[in-house]
């Protein structure tokens, strides 16, 4: 006979219930909240795969238990099911393999069209569920620069840009160019739409739409150095009012983002301040994709444009002037910085459009711009 649980310890497990469970009062459920129509897709994909998989988990579970008990020791009534000559039963293995193998092919087949319907690079065909896109309607274009370690924003068609704040139009479809200026990383907005990766010398996109008014957090989402703790950015949806108004505060900035300031935005600095800049120069981005931001240096673009047209001749294997896109005289550090051993880089100007703008001492981090550059390499 079960001996019962003593009432010392009954009491223990009561008590430690609450601090067992305390881990999870920090938990973020923002991808089964989602604010846009891309993420509640994949919020709901996530929630019918994981029923699927439920159908078997948990029967199973169930009868794990009801033999254990039905055919306990002490139960002497199921001794007569004894059948020591059996070995097979159609009806059982029929059960057995129907069941995995249909909701396999419900998982592959929800897979297959999911794959497709949210492609990122497939332009959005609906704002919601209930709303269909007009296909005049032409989405707003965010290009995305990953830096060392912030975020860069620049909005083509308005002619701004931003460090580490990106804001957002509901029910307009969004399409965003992400690249990155040293090396691979993620950008991730968890109540927007699902990761995608920005990598430099490419371009990749996605197509996302915010469907209500919302304050978030992007962040980075793969490791890329030293500063990536505090790689995050301000994520705002606003109504049409409200990013009218969010925009025409960017644009009273006087702050300008030219290839002289891209270039000392790009040095590695952490907890950089969010900046806004009221002019951008509309080569920029296409620069950064192309790994030619800095003066006298040759596009790739140029470069295979050359190469398709069956290269430069043997007079090109002495021409490599513009060629060297690492250490040193890389797009980013400088051979000079490395030698003075100069500090993290300053930030961007400051969202209030003052330049230079200092940031607070203990913000940046105590490797040089090009030592934290090689380190995070």
């Amino acid at each position: 006979m079960p001996h019962p649980i003593p009432l010392d310890r009954t009491r223990i497990f009561r008590w430690s219930a609450p601090i067992l469970a305390l881990p999870l009062t920090a938990c973020d459920w923002v991808v089964m909240n989602p604010s846009g129509d891309i993420a509640v897709q994949q919020r709901d994909l996530i929630l019918i795969s994981t029923a699927l998989m439920l159908l078997i988990v948990v029967p199973v579970m169930a009868l794990v238990v009801f033999f254990a008990w039905r055919y306990r020791a002490a139960n002497k009534a199921a001794d007569k099911d004894y059948d020591p000559d059996w070995d097979h039963s159609t009806k059982l293995e029929l059960l057995i393999w129907s069941a995995p193998l249909l909701i396999i092919i419900c998982l592959g087949a929800l897979t297959w069209v999911s794959t497709h319907k949210l492609d990122p690079y497939r332009p959005l065909d609906r704002i919601d569920a209930r709303t269909a896109i007009d296909p005049r309607v032409k989405p707003l274009t965010v290009e995305v620069v990953a830096l060392d370690w912030k975020w860069l924003f620049i909005y083509p068609e308005l002619g701004i840009a931003t460090v580490n704040e990106l804001a957002l139009p509901v029910n307009v479809p969004v399409r965003f160019d992400i690249t990155a200026s040293t090396v691979m990383n993620s950008f991730y907005v968890p109540e927007l739409a699902g990761q995608i990766y920005a990598m430099p010398g490419m371009k990749t996109q996605l197509h996302a739409v915010a469907n209500r008014p919302v304050a978030g957090t992007g962040i980075s989402a793969n490791y890329s150095g030293a500063g990536f703790t505090h790689m995050r950015f301000a994520y705002r949806a606003l109504d049409r009012a409200g990013f009218d108004a969010w925009a025409a505060g960017v644009k009273a900035s006087r702050a300008h983002l030219d290839r002289d300031v891209y270039l000392t935005l790009a040095k590695p600095s952490e907890k950089a301040p969010v900046a806004y800049f009221s002019a951008v120069d509309p080569q920029l981005f296409d620069a950064v994709v192309n790994l030619c931001p800095r003066p006298g240096q040759r596009c790739m673009g140029e470069l295979m444009h050359v190469n398709m047209m069956g290269g430069a001749g043997k007079e090109s294997a002495r021409d490599t002037k513009g060629l060297r896109y690492d250490f040193p005289d890389s797009h980013v550090i400088e051979q000079s910085d490395r030698n003075r051993g100069q500090e993290t880089a300053p930030d961007a100007p400051a969202a209030d459009g003052a330049k230079g703008a200092a940031q607070a001492p203990g913000d940046h981090s105590s490797h040089s711009g090009a030592d934290a550059h090689a380190q995070h390499r």
